[in-house]
């Protein structure tokens, strides 16, 4: 068969389109969030301990006030206008709660040497929140996250905190898919970015969706839609789709397996069980006691496998091990070196 049969010609042609519905919908979502509506500002700020601070700022994005946590450099509290600081973002998980790396991680961020000179910021989500301006059946509105983190929030930390303009973003569970997700929809955002036990291609599993968000009483079609109906923003927004547009930044992924491994004490009780979380023609490892780590190492692999194939700067490191907290911490100091050269380069 020669290569411009018409069997051929017809699979270039789905794949030109699919090409085109991809770039449009990133398109359309970029400037859904530039005309976005402004108005957002700092009503209130708090020392919280030792160089934190806690931001609430009201966000029209959200409808509603929000929190930011930084955790400044050294001089910042005696900054001069003007005076900025790299800048790298910490993004939580589904819970969204902006205090969890520095109290429930025990990442001992605050004590670090190598975070002396640089702004760390860990902003709130609402819950299940995917860092993504939600679909709400095609009327949009809050809440909208992707709009808040860095169409309010970002400018605003610019403009008067100190935050500057050499980024690189960090984030575990929803976290990950955040800091893949934002660096792949706005290219040259970050510098470099790393995923801890990421859901970093949904695409690949909509049923956990579906699961995780029917589990906690919310619609799951509100995030992106239909995954079959709305594929193409589904697509815009997972990591995987955006590949190619993270060629040129560093990519870390990390995941365990499910099963237990060395940081998850004797006795570790399976994760809860989730209706509608295994897919048949996917089972889960019958030793698997954390089977969201089991989705999670599945979609880290295969965008690692994706981003490789693209010649892009990625690493990782898979392991035995649950989706908990004592494997985010010690993945963030394993990839913190990666995180801090792409901010000082």
């Amino acid at each position: 068969m020669s290569w411009w049969s018409p069997a051929r010609l017809r699979l270039l042609l789905v794949l030109v389109i699919a090409d085109l519905l991809l770039w449009l919908a990133v398109s359309h979502t970029d400037a859904a969030a530039s005309a976005a509506p402004q108005g957002a500002r700092v009503v209130a700020e708090e020392k919280v301990g030792d160089r934190l601070v806690d931001l609430t700022l009201d966000s029209p994005a959200l409808g509603r006030t929000a929190k930011v946590r930084l955790l400044t450099p050294d001089g910042w509290a005696d900054r001069k206008p003007g005076r900025t600081w790299p800048t790298l973002y910490l993004l939580v998980g589904g819970d969204g709660n902006h205090k969890a790396w520095t109290e429930d991680y025990d990442s001992g961020i605050q004590d670090l040497r190598q975070l002396r000179d640089v702004l760390v910021v860990m902003p709130e989500m609402p819950l299940f929140g995917f860092y993504t301006d939600w679909f709400n059946n095609g009327r949009g509105g809050p809440p909208a996250v992707e709009t808040f983190h860095l169409r309010e929030m970002l400018p605003l930390l610019e403009r008067g905190y100190g935050a500057g303009t050499r980024r690189a973003a960090a984030g575990e569970s929803q976290g990950g898919f955040g800091a893949l997700s934002y660096a792949g929809r706005h290219p040259g955002l970050f510098r470099a970015v790393a995923s801890y036990s990421g859901f970093v291609h949904p695409l690949r599993h909509p049923h956990a969706v579906r699961a995780g968000m029917t589990y906690l009483g919310l619609d799951w079609t509100s995030l992106w839609g239909d995954p079959v109906e709305q594929r193409a923003n589904w697509q815009a927004h997972d990591p995987y789709y955006l590949a190619a547009r993270l060629r040129g930044t560093p990519v870390h992924l990390s995941s365990g397996d499910g099963t237990a491994g060395v940081l998850d004490p004797p006795g570790t009780p399976a994760d809860p069980d989730i209706p509608g979380l295994e897919d048949p023609a996917e089972p889960f490892p019958e030793d698997a006691i954390s089977p969201t780590e089991t989705l999670m190492e599945r979609e880290s692999r295969a965008v690692a496998a994706r981003l490789s194939a693209l010649g892009a700067p990625v690493t990782t490191h898979f392991y035995a091990g649950t989706h908990s907290p004592a494997y985010w911490a010690r993945e963030f100091h394993r990839s913190l070196p990666m995180l801090l050269k792409s901010l000082r380069r």
